[in-house]
């Protein structure tokens, strides 16, 4: 019987890292999770962490860090329990993984993914800042053990038949589902703000991404 893979799941509390834990769970005998980092949403970690019983769990903070150990006071044997930026790459690169699923949103997300990349891991990428602000470095060395998760970037690695390259073709793409703004004429679009920006028709999500979609920002850096 082949050894399960190990898995360390970075933003283990979005939906990314939510998708990649459900996954886990129904292939867990093909899949082990050995690290987990949830930021702030220390309720969901913990839950996470007692399902999956990893050997770390990485948040933002000492308060955090606090508030998790209480969590999981009970537990026999709990997670060695990782803080700030540190606590991250220790998350990925310390405790076995072979492959990081890398979905903290924002900067924060480069340095784990760096570190895995240089430390010859398999990075699933949905932190698509790491690409924006260090692309040019990571590419070269991750080559095809990098392998994108989120959204646009797993339909077109999927459509291109999994592969990261491909001479023949010039352009591609992507579309877009419709943000609040979706029919304005440019004369409408003059007096719009944030609080229109804000009110995405179909998705809820954070203020800097819903004013991205709706300006269609975010689009340029998927």
């Amino acid at each position: 019987m082949t050894a399960p893979r190990k898995l360390a799941v970075l933003g283990a509390t979005g939906s990314i890292g939510c998708s990649a834990l459900s996954l886990a769970w129904s292939f867990r005998d093909r899949l082990q999770v050995t690290a987990l980092a949830g930021h702030r949403n220390v309720g969901l970690l913990a839950e996470a962490v007692r399902r999956f019983r990893p050997a770390a769990a990485a948040v933002a903070g000492e308060v955090e860090r606090r508030a998790l150990a209480e969590l999981l006071s009970d537990l026999r044997r709990p997670p060695e329990i990782l803080i700030g930026p540190e606590g991250l790459v220790s998350a990925a690169v310390d405790f076995g993984a072979e492959t990081v699923v890398s979905a903290v949103t924002g900067a924060a997300g480069l340095p784990p993914t760096w570190a895995a990349v240089v430390g010859g891991l398999t990075v699933a990428l949905a932190n698509k800042e790491s690409l924006v602000l260090a692309g040019e470095l990571v590419m070269p060395l991750a080559g095809e053990r990098l392998r994108p998760v989120d959204s646009e970037h797993s339909a077109v690695f999927q459509a291109l038949g999994g592969v990261l390259r491909r001479p023949d073709l010039r352009r591609l793409i992507l579309t877009a589902s419709g943000g609040p703004f979706r029919g304005w004429s440019s004369a409408r679009l003059a007096a719009v703000g944030p609080r229109e920006a804000l009110r995405h028709p179909t998705w809820s999500m954070g203020p800097k991404i819903s004013c991205d979609s709706a300006t269609l920002m975010n689009k340029g850096l998927e």
